[in-house]
């Protein structure tokens, strides 16, 4: 989202920018020229607005930010359709417009204060969205019931420190993740077509619990998780639903392929779900960690699609602030 905003901030600047010097120069005095400027600055705006309403609506139906890097083939058709029928409004209102050359010389003045104001809010909270604060719902009940379904939650994006952009490069870091945060992230993977947890997850955020970092080795024994040879035993946040423990694969890899496959987020690929309740050992590559939902039975995670490198990491949940019987710190 922070992306998308970014850029209509950007489109806003350099109309506000170009309306400025060719009102100044008189280029806009022409009829046809002033009535299609009107219109691309209207087209812009109903761009924007649509492009917004799909976001909001997708990221209510899943966990997902726009973070994929490209626009998906609904937000340009419906950003297309909302652009278009209002642009075309904007060319029939200012070019038939009976009170001439006045007439739409007002609504130029009017268009650049609204680009003005528009770039500025928007470049603003852009940057704060990729750099300090965001806001995410919960749709699934893979943490419960440490976070349930409709949270609304704030992430902190900056204790982990600040991201440089167009890097994978932190800046400022207040902490290091640690087992136990609860951390969003965008799901490991690069490859848009890459298929876990029954579909595509490029792109997508996910929300899940630290239970190992860098270095450490993790098994799950029935259910128990056991890092680097300790049994965590029965955690005080962990949540089973199922009445039973599932068996342990009857034919695992041996255990470098095993790390291999995992590594590779390949796992899943070999031994569907069987590894739920009997996992591992496997040791967390440099700078990556293992996730996993409070909602053990219910929680598609680093079991079955590998670990999460820090470059996907967005930020540690802060604070539910929807509903108000739920606020309160993460």
């Amino acid at each position: 989202m922070e992306a998308r905003l970014f850029w209509i901030g950007i489109a806003m600047f350099a109309y506000a920018w170009f309306t400025k010097r060719w009102t100044a120069s008189g280029r806009l005095d022409d009829k046809l020229r002033a009535s299609l400027w009107h219109a691309l600055f209207l087209g812009l705006a109903g761009f924007s607005v649509t492009l917004i309403a799909v976001l909001s609506v997708e990221s209510r139906l899943k966990f997902v930010g726009a973070s994929a890097g490209s626009l998906s083939w609904r937000e340009v058709v419906a950003g297309f359709v909302g652009g278009s029928l209002l642009g075309a409004f904007g060319l029939w209102r200012a070019y038939s417009s009976a009170e001439g050359a006045e007439k739409r010389r007002h609504f130029l003045n009017e268009d650049l204060e609204w680009a003005e104001t528009v770039y500025s809010a928007v470049i603003l909270a852009s940057l704060l969205m990729y750099f300090l604060v965001q806001a995410f719902k919960i749709p699934s009940g893979s943490m419960e019931s440490t976070l349930r379904i409709g949270d609304h939650l704030f992430v902190n994006k900056f204790v982990y420190g600040v991201r440089i952009p167009f890097t994978d490069k932190r800046v400022l870091r207040m902490k290091p993740v640690a087992a136990g945060d609860i951390v969003v992230f965008r799901f490991p993977t690069d490859d848009p077509e890459s298929q876990h947890c029954g579909g595509t997850q490029f792109g997508k955020d996910f929300i899940k619990r630290v239970v190992a970092v860098s270095g450490d080795t993790l098994e799950i024994k029935n259910g128990v998780l056991v890092r680097n040879g300790t049994a965590l035993g029965k955690e005080p946040f962990t949540q089973f639903v199922d009445s039973f423990r599932g068996d342990a694969p009857a034919l695992a890899p041996p255990p470098a392929l095993y790390q291999e496959l995992w590594a590779g987020g390949a796992l899943d690929t070999k031994l569907g779900d069987s590894m739920k309740d009997h996992f591992g050992p496997v040791k967390v590559p440099a700078g990556s960690y293992f996730m996993m939902g409070d909602n053990r039975d219910r929680s598609c995670d680093s079991r079955f699609w590998g670990p999460v490198h820090e470059k996907y990491v967005k930020g540690k949940a802060w604070v539910i602030y929807w509903p108000p019987n739920r606020m309160g710190a993460i």
